[in-house]
């Protein structure tokens, strides 16, 4: 599971070119993941 985070992560941090869409992607896997429990 948690292997399977990371790697999400990391595709998504190499998907964004600008810090705005970092923090975008990174709040995004937030909520993903706090949905989740």
């Amino acid at each position: 599971m948690r292997k399977l985070i990371l790697i999400a992560l990391v595709a998504a941090l190499a998907g964004c070119n600008t810090v705005a869409g970092v923090g975008e992607d990174v709040s995004g896997g937030a909520r993903t993941v706090q949905s989740w429990f």
